[in-house]
């Protein structure tokens, strides 16, 4: 027997660590996963020439990252997928698609894949030794095609799913894009009158011998102050940002976050469609591949992209483990709505979950597309409306005792 060192997630999305006794790494991996844990490292803990080789090929790898972006995940499993469809056996597909990668991260774990299949493992047990490149919900999916004997079927499920998820993000990405550039552009044009223009214009007003309109006396004093602070300006700006990016990393922040998001006006509908819609896609994908109930469920809390999501999600697993619909649970949240609950229970009842889920995905897909349109059009007169607000209201103040001082000098 030998001694493995292990890290592995537990059903709640723990890390844990440890040691186990095994013939070899394959039986290792094997009852660890009997114990219901997903593997992410099996190391040989051996003595001499052997383990020290062993050690140094690991600290290679664990440097190199073995990851993958998403396009490339999506161009891989579509690939992988033709080739076994076309009889293509599985380890030379591996080989090709690592020897055609482009990026350093795709080739290393084609290699790192390669060299485990050779060895005896299974695909999804060595997709467990590449996390970054390989999910929780990727690696369920390959090893439910593995029992199946369905690997290409599956695969291409899996590519359709994560082509449809790159869709949506993009749709995301390209709603917020629009606003976030805009506000930062009229913030800079404001800062910039503010601090560079608007002060020169004191001597000017002082040479008029007249009493300043109200707007133009606060907008001079406001321009003043931040010429005379904006070193503390940018200091609070940035110490502002730093704490919320470390507060956002504290679990805490995180759930407050995620909360935020789901109840945030404007964007908060737009959250909480695109958070149904990932949970509904990710739920029928993985019963549709023959994924067991319990690990669809931790899966999907882990998949989820919501906190708020996950928790609920987690919390229906015990009423299903005791026999209970999983409509049940969800129904006492305020999170899903009465139609994606009903359409739900209708599922279960009638044996086609699944099916309604995906009927669910597709809705709240549209109706992602139609908000984002939606979206754009809403925020572009409100992004004018500011801009024109803030910007003709600092050239008003500036113009605005000028023009009266021209007033009072013209003939009556």
């Amino acid at each position: 027997m030998t001694q493995f060192k292990y890290a592995a997630k537990g059903p709640g999305g723990k890390t844990v660590e440890g040691t186990i006794d095994a013939g070899d790494r394959k039986d290792a991996v094997a009852e660890l996963r009997r114990q219901n844990l997903v593997v992410m490292r099996v190391d040989e803990r051996g003595a001499g020439r052997t383990g020290v080789t062993t050690s140094l090929f690991q600290l290679r790898t664990r440097k190199a990252k073995p990851a993958a972006t998403r396009v490339e995940l999506v161009l891989f499993t579509r690939q992988l997928a033709t080739m076994v469809n076309s009889g293509l056996s599985l380890l030379e597909g591996l080989e090709t698609l690592g020897e055609q990668a482009e990026s350093p991260g795709l080739r290393s774990a084609c290699e790192r894949l390669v060299a485990e299949v050779r060895g005896g493992s299974d695909l999804s047990a060595a997709m467990e030794t590449c996390p970054k490149a390989f999910d929780s919900l990727y690696i369920s999916m390959v090893r439910a095609a593995e029992v199946s004997g369905q690997m290409d079927v599956i695969l291409e499920r899996l590519a359709e799913y994560l082509e449809r998820a790159e869709e949506l993000r993009h749709e995301i990405k390209a709603a917020m894009t629009y606003p976030v550039v805009s506000i930062v552009l009229v913030s800079a044009i404001t800062a910039f009158l503010m601090i560079g223009v608007v002060p020169g214009f004191r001597d000017v007003f002082d040479s008029l011998d007249a009493e300043l309109p109200a707007l133009t006396a606060t907008v001079l004093g406001i321009a003043e102050w931040m010429k005379a602070n904006w070193v503390v300006m940018l200091a609070s700006l940035a110490g502002g940002a730093l704490g919320l990016s470390l507060f956002r990393k504290t679990e805490a922040g995180k759930l407050a976050f995620d909360r935020l998001s789901l109840s945030a006006p404007v964007f908060g509908p737009l959250f909480r469609k695109v958070a149904l819609a990932r949970f509904s896609r990710t739920f029928a994908t993985l019963i549709r591949s023959g994924v067991p109930i319990m690990a669809t469920l931790d899966i999907v809390a882990d998949t989820a992209g919501n906190r708020v999501i996950a928790g609920v999600v987690q919390g229906s697993r015990d009423s299903v483990r005791s026999g209970n619909m999983l409509s049940e649970p969800l129904a006492q949240s305020s999170v899903f709505p009465p139609m994606v609950v009903k359409m739900i229970a209708i599922g279960e009842r009638s044996g086609a979950l699944e099916v309604l889920l995906e009927k669910i995905a597709e809705f709240y897909d549209g109706q992602v597309k139609a908000a984002v349109k939606g979206l754009t059009s809403m925020i572009e007169p409100i992004l004018i409306t500011v801009m024109g607000v803030m910007v003709g209201g600092v050239v008003l103040s500036v113009f605005l005792p000028i023009l009266e001082v021209v007033g009072n000098l013209s003939p009556g």
